[in-house]
C-alpha cells in the first residue's frame, strides 16, 4: 500500500478521502507525522490555499503531501463565502471560526430576501510530489435550503442540496451517495486516477 499525507486533522475530510481512495492507499493525517503547527492559509484562492498547505508539509517534513481547500460559492452573495467558507460566521459576528452552526445561521440570515439560492461547492486538491505540483478540481452545483435538514455530513451539508439529489441535502444522504456526487468526491476521484497512473507500482 502506498502512503500519502493529507495536510489536515479534520476527521470528516480524512474519512471521506480514505473511503474514496480505498485500500490501495494509506492516508496519514498531520498528527500522524507529528505536525502540530497551525499551517497558514492566507491565499485569496482555493488553489493558493491548497498549495500553501501541501508545500508547507513537503518543505518542513520532507514527505509527499496533498491538501484540499473547499469553498461554498453562493450566487446571491457574489460568490461568497468562497475562501472564507470555514470562517464565514465569525467574520460577521456569528460564533467562533470553524463553527458550522454559526456559519449556517449567518448564511441563512444573509439569504432571507434573496431572489435566487443557487450555489456550488468547489474543492481543489493540491498534490506536491518531489518537485512536481498538480491540481485537481471538483464542483457540484446546487442550492441553499431555507433551513437545515438531516443528521449526516458536516459543515454546510444540512443546507446544501445538490442538483442531482432532487431537493435532498448532503446531510440526508449516505456517505456513499454523497461521495458519488460531491465536490470533494469528484476532486478525489481525479486525484486517485492520477495516482494510479503516476505512482510506481
Amino acid at each position: 500500500m502506498k502512503e500519502l499525507v493529507m495536510a489536515t486533522n479534520n476527521a470528516h475530510k480524512l474519512e471521506e478521502v480514505r473511503q474514496i481512495l480505498g485500500s490501495a492507499f494509506t492516508v496519514k493525517s498531520l498528527n500522524d507525522i507529528g505536525c502540530t503547527e497551525d499551517i497558514p492559509e492566507t491565499a485569496d484562492t482555493l488553489e493558493g490555499n491548497a498549495l500553501q498547505k501541501a508545500r508547507y508539509v513537503h518543505e518542513h517534513y520532507g514527505v509527499d503531501c496533498f491538501a484540499d481547500d473547499t469553498g461554498l460559492e453562493v450566487d446571491a452573495l457574489g460568490g461568497a463565502p468562497g475562501v472564507f467558507t470555514a470562517r464565514f460566521g465569525s467574520m460577521h459576528g456569528y460564533g467562533k471560526s470553524h463553527d458550522a452552526n454559526a456559519n449556517i445561521r449567518c448564511l441563512l440570515d444573509k439569504l432571507v430576501n434573496a431572489e435566487t439560492r443557487t450555489a456550488r461547492f468547489r474543492t481543489v486538491i493540491a498534490l506536491v510530489q518531489g518537485d512536481k505540483e498538480t491540481l485537481f478540481e471538483g464542483i457540484v452545483e446546487g442550492q441553499i435550503l431555507p433551513q437545515p435538514v438531516g443528521e449526516g455530513g458536516f459543515g454546510y451539508d444540512p443546507v446544501f442540496a445538490p442538483l442531482e439529489a432532487h431537493g435532498m441535502a448532503f446531510a440526508q444522504m449516505s456517505a456513499e451517495a454523497k461521495n458519488a456526487i460531491s465536490h470533494r468526491g469528484r476532486a478525489t476521484k481525479k486525484f486517485a486516477e492520477h495516482l494510479s497512473l503516476n505512482i510506481e507500482h
